[in-house]
Order: structure tokens, then sequence, then C-alpha cells
């Protein structure tokens, strides 16, 4: 017989290879950019161009996250994911074929699409599939996901060819389109949607049947039953209510948290380092000819960091393994940008290029347990369901202006302030929200998603390691009267 965690890792896996698909989506330009700009390439690129292939999944990401936002609202988390994965795996044939800048560009959007309209709906679908026992392990391993799918993108494109690491990129969105067809929806969505019965019988399914699992499933419905009972309004009372949101203290407080988060993930590297991997390691190093085997050492340490995080997330609450990790590689990044500085001037022996490179795999190692994946494992945690569709479309298209900016900006802070000048400005943004999460993020470990709904409509978590029989009675004879 399959227990819990068998099905919860089954439904999690679509997921996560998924996310391999969409970190080769991410880590493509390093292959093809290149490529593009070499002198037989048949696609001339400028600068600006290629900046704009590079930058244009950020533009397309916020339609597919508005577009996701939708359907899992209305269709729930099952289809949407299928629906949403198609723009994806028509995107690669484009490449694929692509004779001109245009059907890249068209290509790349398409990507885009499904790359941002999956980071959100992943979240979503992790969130609300697992138990807060594993939740902080699954939302882990869907940033490793991603690193991993960048690694593989780098270690392929140095020995295929451009066109044909497209077509190896459609696989992982194939896969993860067959696993997603054999999911049960979502119980939380189906709680929303007043079928009640289903809802416990997935979430039964999910998280087995003992009186934990009846009691998580019960405090859902109750809390669902009031709220759809608050929610017979006609549609002008519906209109003011969704504007009224945004002055609710449950909606704006967690999606300024998300905010500060996705602007700490996009200037911590997650998606420029693996765009400009070559440029980067060249212009540190000097030496084209060992780029790609420094380039995919660096792979492999920022793919083993995240997937070690996934399992320290297990034993380490999130605030501490953010704020330390965080922190720590300020300032290791702050010694890669004094020693480059001191190189490029000449104040230092240029001799030495394994020393910003060991800098930049300690800071990779350091950012990859916090920076990175605390904030994709937050965006499946802090919004309250009735919240959540647009919670997590309105962070999304946050996260998705902070890739545009960081990577379309890139190109130019390189080649104007070099890359320890666009590191430092970096640090000082990732320091800068560092300092602000300090004082407004709460600590979500091991908390159901209801304990923490209930928290940012309250203000306090309840110490849920140390409830008294009372309560416990109460929380029974409760779940005995609604059935």
């Amino acid at each position: 017989m399959l227990t819990p965690f068998f099905r919860q890792s089954w439904h999690a896996s679509g997921v996560h290879i998924n996310m391999i698909g969409v970190g080769m989506m991410m880590g493509y330009t390093s292959a093809l950019l290149p490529a593009l700009k070499a002198p037989d390439s048949p696609i001339k690129v400028d600068l600006d161009t290629a900046s704009w292939i590079s930058s244009s999944v950020g533009f397309s990401a916020i339609p597919g996250i508005i577009v996701s936002s939708y359907l899992m609202h209305v269709w729930g988390r099952r289809v949407s994911y299928l629906i949403v994965q198609v723009p994806g795996i028509i995107g690669w044939p484009c490449i694929y074929f692509a004779n001109d800048v245009g059907l890249l560009l068209l290509g790349r959007i398409l990507g885009g699409f499904t790359g941002g309209a999956c980071v959100s709906l992943g979240s979503v679908a992790i969130g609300e599939y697992s138990s807060p026992q594993n939740r902080g392990m699954f939302l882990n391993l869907k940033t490793a996901s991603v690193c991993i799918g960048s690694a593989i993108v780098h270690a392929f494109g140095h020995f295929y060819h451009w066109r044909t690491l497209a077509l190896i990129a459609t696989v992982p969105y194939l896969i993860s389109f067959a696993i997603i067809c054999t999911w049960v929806e979502s119980p939380a969505w189906l709680a929303s949607k007043k079928r009640f019965d289903a809802s416990e019988n997935a979430f039964i399914f999910l998280r087995g049947d003992d009186d934990l699992s009846r009691r998580e499933i019960t405090d859902l419905i109750r809390v669902q039953r009031i709220q759809i009972t608050q929610k017979q309004k006609n549609l002008q009372e519906m209109i003011m209510e969704y504007i009224k949101k945004c002055g609710r203290k449950d909606f704006y407080k967690p999606l300024f948290i998300m905010t500060v988060l996705f602007i700490l993930l996009e200037f911590s590297g997650r998606h420029i380092f693996p765009a400009y991997a070559a440029e980067i390691i060249i212009e540190v190093t000097g030496n084209k000819g060992q780029a790609f085997y420094y380039t995919l050492g660096i792979d492999i340490v920022i793919a083993l960091s995240a997937t070690i995080s996934s399992a320290i997330v297990k034993v380490m609450r999130r605030r501490p393994m953010l704020f330390s990790t965080g922190f720590g590689s300020v300032v290791v990044l702050a010694l890669v940008c004094a020693y480059l500085y001191m190189s490029s001037q000449d104040m230092i022996s240029k001799d030495r290029p394994w020393v910003p490179i060991s800098l930049f795999v300690l800071y990779f190692i350091l950012a990859n347990q916090g920076c990175t994946p605390v904030p994709i494992a937050l965006l499946g945690e802090i919004f309250p369901l009735e919240h959540r569709s647009l919670a997590s479309c309105l962070s999304g298209i946050v996260l998705s202006i902070c890739i545009n900016i960081g990577l379309l900006i890139t190109p130019y802070l390189m080649l104007s302030l070099k890359v320890y000048g666009t590191f430092a400005v970096f640090g000082v943004i990732t320091s800068t929200c560092l300092v602000i999460l300090y004082f407004i993020l709460p600590e979500t470990k091991d908390r159901t998603l209801q304990e923490i709904e209930d928290y940012f409509k309250t203000g306090r978590l309840e110490d849920n390691n140390n409830q008294d029989l009372e309560a416990k009675e109460k929380m029974l004879v409760e779940m005995k009267n609604l059935h």
C-alpha cells in the first residue's frame, strides 16, 4: 500500500520535473548567446538584441502569472498546471526551427509564459498537497530543481548545438505533463468550491487517516464554511469586496513580505548567474578555454547546496536559516568584489583565478541555503486561501519584473561597472532586503496553512506544540459534529 509520503512525493515530483525544465529555459541563453555572437552564426545579434532575448522571459512571465492565477481559482490546480505547460512545450520547437531573431523571441516568450505561470502555481500546489512536516522540503526541492535544470543546460550546451539543446529541454515538460495527469485535485481548492466530501477524500488520500490529518481537514472545512456563508453577495458587493482586499492586513502584509523576498531572490543572483554564467566566469578568470569547467563546477555546487538545503529545512527554522546564510553570503560577496577590484587595479596579482572562483562557490552555497529557496518556499505558505489566487498573481508579477530588470540591466552593468561593481550593487540590494525582512518575517516552519492564515489575521502564532487537552477535545467534538 502506498504511504502518504509517497503520494505527496509523487505529486510534488510533477512540479519538480517541471522546474528542471524552467531552469533549462532560464539558463539556455548562456549557450545560445555566445553561439549567436560567433562570426559564423546564421542569426546575427548585437548587445541590445541579446539582452532582449535573455530578458524577454521576464516580460512574458507576467501574462503567464495572470492567466495561471485565474485558472487555478476557476479550474483548480491540476487542470491549470496542464494548460500552462503547453506554451512552454511549443516554445522549444520554435527555437529549434528559428532562422531569425523573431522566431527566437517567440520561443523565449512562450517559455517565459510557462515559467512565470508555473513558479507561483507550483508553489501553491506543493503547499496544498503536502503536510506541514514535508512542505518545506518539497518547496526547497523546487528551487533545487531549477538549479539542476541550469546545470544540465550549461553542461549539454558545451557538447550540443543550441538547436539540439532546445529539443532536449522539451523532455522535462513532457514528463511533468504525464505525471500531473495522475494528480488528484487540491483539497483546499475543492473546499473553497463547496465540494467538501471530495476535499476530505483527497486530503485523506494525500495525508492519511490519522487524528492529526482529520483535525487539519476539519479546521480547513470549518473555516471555508464560514467564509462561503459570508460570500453570498451580489456582483456589485463582490467587486467592492475585491477592491477592499487591498486594505486588509492579511492581504497586504504577506504581499509586501513576498515583494521584498522576491527582490532578495533575484538580486542574490538566482536567475542572473545562469543566464550570464559564461560571460561572468570569463571576466573573472580571464581564461575563455577554462570557462566551461569553472561554470560547470559552480553549477554542480549550486545544485548540491540547494538540494542539501531541502534536508536542512526539515530541522532548521526559516528565519535562522535565511538570516544566518543571507548575511554570511553578503560578507563573502563583499570579499569577492574587493578582490576583483584590487586585481583590476593591479594592487594584487591576477594569476590566482581560483581565489575569486572559490569565493563565488562559497557565496552560492550560502545563498542557496536561504536567499533563493526561502522566498519560493514562503510563496506556497503565507497567503490565506481567500486571497491565494490574487496575491500569488501580484507577487508573481513582482518576481517577473525583478527577473526582467535583473536580466536586462546586467549586461550594461557588467560593461560599465565590471563584475565586481555589478555584484557590489546586488550585494547592497540583498543586504537591504535582509534587514527589512528581519523585522517583518514570521516563522512558518511546521505550521499548517490555516495557522499561518490565522497569524496574518490576528498577528499571533499559537504554540502548536503545547496545546492543552481541553483544546484537543474541543476540536475532536467539532470534527464529529461536522460529520
